[in-house]
C-alpha cells in the first residue's frame, strides 16, 4: 500500500478538523476525477509500519482533531492492507473514520474481501465521481450520486442485498 499524500488539518474531507491520509491506486478511473495521479498504485512511496507509527503519533498529538479521513485514489484498492491501516487508526486513536471509495456499499457488502474494512469506518463516502452530476454546492463530495453513509446503521453480518434507506444517507449539506 502506497501513501500519495497527508493533510495534517483539512476542512474539506469530512466533518470537522480531520487528518486526511491519502493513498495510491484506483481503478475507476472516473471522468473529471480531481486526482488522477492517485490511480497509479505506485505513486507515492510505501505506508510503513515505521511510517503509520509516525503518523498516529501526530493524531494522538493534535487536540483540535475530530476525526481520521481515507482517500486517494480509492482505499478499497488494496481491501486486505486497509484492514489493517483501519483496524491500526481506530484502536491507536479512538477516532471516528471518514473513508472514501468509488464503490458502492451494496457493492461492498456483496464481496467478502471488501467488506472487512467496513467494520472499522464511522462514515463512508460512497459511489464514483461522476461528471455529468457534479455539483460544487455538495458537501465532501464532488457528485450527487455520492452518499453519506452513517455505518452505525449497517448490519454488516447480513448476507442480504441492503439498498440505503433515505435515513442511513446522511445529508450535511
Amino acid at each position: 500500500m502506497n501513501l500519495l499524500n497527508i493533510y495534517k488539518e483539512t476542512i474539506s474531507d469530512g466533518a470537522g478538523l480531520r487528518y486526511s491520509i491519502y493513498l495510491s491506486g484506483c481503478t475507476h478511473a472516473c471522468p473529471g476525477c480531481h486526482n488522477p495521479k492517485s490511480w497509479d498504485p505506485e505513486a507515492g512511496i510505501p505506508l510503513s509500519d515505521e511510517m503509520l507509527g509516525e503518523i498516529i503519533r501526530e493524531i494522538r498529538s493534535n487536540p483540535l482533531l475530530d476525526g481520521i479521513t481515507i482517500s486517494g485514489g480509492d482505499p478499497f484498492y488494496n481491501p486486505d492492507e486497509l484492514t489493517i491501516l483501519l483496524k491500526r487508526l481506530k484502536e491507536e486513536t479512538g477516532m471516528n473514520i471518514w473513508c472514501y471509495t468509488g464503490y458502492t456499499l451494496e457493492y461492498l457488502l456483496s464481496h467478502d474481501r471488501y467488506r472487512a474494512p467496513l467494520r472499522y469506518i464511522d462514515v463512508l463516502v460512497d459511489g464514483p465521481f461522476v461528471q455529468s452530476l457534479f455539483d460544487p454546492t455538495l458537501s465532501f463530495r464532488g457528485s450527487s450520486n455520492q452518499r453519506i453513509i452513517q455505518m452505525k446503521d449497517i448490519d454488516l453480518d447480513t448476507r442480504v442485498d441492503q439498498s440505503l434507506k433515505p435515513s442511513q444517507s446522511t445529508s450535511i449539506d
